[in-house]
């Protein structure tokens, strides 16, 4: 089968695939709902940095200071990465009853009192907030979800307050919204109260209980291997792979980055791998496919149009961004492209793994926030030297790789501008 046959036929089958997952509505919600929350972690990180000094400075002045006033230093974290799931909740169902055409906050103040009901512990002293944090991220999917499509039920069937158009739209909205918050807070009660009566947890308890499986195959290497893959294999062929990938993993990788700043917090081992800022500082530094190698390269090229494209895009991929690459070059449907740039990442991916498991580099233990250079954010994740080291011995790595790929589409395009010039 030549390539343009291949091409052909992959997108035959790929391409449905990929516009239902892009037109589901309750994927893209959880997908929008959770990106939407990075700056909450990224904000919640540089709260937990003094612990960081801490630990550097074993003893001395600076060390007591730290610990002296370890708890105010860090108290903003409490109610960022503390209180993450209840954020979520509200984008997730902001989203989704976006989607829909119904535009309102009302929403999504539904679904974080749904959410407090399900996932808020009552004790004898107050509110036990544990379940109100990263581990109670699923069950804001499960609030937001169920408060949007109970909302929207009682709307198509006119079970809801209208008053007239006269009134000001916040009261009517306020009003439509009543009898929906109604049933949405019994049912959350009612779930609630039958979790801790009959299963003796907290719902998200059972939640964690029964997705406990996919959770710790998520944060594995296999698992890795195929989200790269995936997200490479989509951009090959156009499509979008971050934004259509994510829509699986996001959850989990934002849940695995919420509980090692919470055990970094608390002084516990910090034990996961998968995490957002992995993602993006490390697996796909300088953008999908760690093309910074290729950028360079194309600079070099005494093909006119690679070295125009590399030119033009030096400046993006030193701050993540190859669409200019990917769309230019170009690497979509490029057969010279396909090897390196979808089987490439998945070395990196690998030595990844291996290196934080055996503890050449540190763990995930911040979330930066996106687009910065190259060796930048995987220090602010780690607070290692070595995860810096390793980011540019990967883009070396990866340019080695692309080299004799690259050397081949050159070759290729320097023949075709020179029989334009003939």
């Amino acid at each position: 089968m030549n390539s343009s046959k291949l091409q052909s036929t992959l997108m035959k089958w790929l391409m449905p695939i990929a516009n239902k997952v892009e037109q589901q509505k309750h994927l893209q919600a959880i997908k929008d709902g959770m990106i939407a929350i990075v700056p909450i972690i990224i904000i919640g990180s540089f709260f937990i940095l003094p612990i960081a000094f801490m630990n550097v400075f074993q003893s001395g002045p600076i060390h007591e200071f730290f610990a002296n006033h370890i708890d105010k230093l860090t108290y903003p974290d409490k109610f960022t990465n503390g209180l993450l799931s209840v954020y979520a909740a509200f984008f997730i169902a902001d989203s989704l009853a976006k989607k829909y055409g119904m535009h309102s906050a009302q929403y999504g103040i539904t679904a974080v009192i749904t959410h407090v009901i399900l996932s808020g512990v009552v004790t004898e002293n107050g509110l036990d907030m544990t379940y109100l944090g990263a581990q109670g991220l699923f069950v804001s999917i499960i609030s937001a979800i169920l408060s949007v499509e109970v909302t929207r039920f009682m709307i198509k069937k006119k079970m809801v307050v209208r008053l007239p158009d006269s009134v000001p739209q916040m009261v009517g909205d306020s009003f439509s919204n009543l009898f929906p918050m109604i049933v949405n807070i019994l049912l959350g009660s009612i779930i609630a109260i039958l979790s801790t009566s009959l299963g003796e947890v907290a719902f998200p308890q059972v939640i964690m209980n029964v997705l406990a499986p996919a959770i710790s195959s998520m944060d594995s290497l296999p698992s890795l291997l195929i989200v790269i893959f995936l997200t490479q294999f989509l951009w090959f062929f156009g499509l979008h792979g971050p934004a259509i990938t994510s829509a699986v993993w996001a959850p989990f990788a934002i849940t695995y980055q919420a509980e090692n700043i919470a055990n970094y917090a608390a002084g516990a081992d910090v034990t996961h791998i998968f995490t957002f800022g992995l993602y993006y500082n490390i697996l796909q530094v300088s953008g999908s496919g760690l093309t910074l190698g290729l950028v360079l390269l194309m600079m070099r090229s005494r093909a006119k149009n690679l070295n125009a494209i590399g030119k033009v895009s030096i400046i993006p991929s030193l701050f993540g961004i190859n669409e200019p690459l990917i769309f230019g070059a170009p690497i979509i449907l490029n057969p010279f492209m396909f090897i390196p740039f979808v089987f490439g990442p998945l070395i990196v991916t690998t030595l990844t793994y291996f290196g934080m498991t055996s503890g050449l580099m540190g763990m995930p233990i911040a979330n930066p926030p996106g687009f910065l250079p190259p060796g930048v954010g995987a220090f602010l994740m780690t607070l290692d030297w070595r995860a810096v080291v390793f980011v540019f011995l990967s883009l070396i790595l990866m340019t080695l790789i692309y080299l004799p790929f690259f050397k081949a589409m050159e070759a290729n395009e320097i023949k075709k501008e020179g029989e334009k010039t003939v």
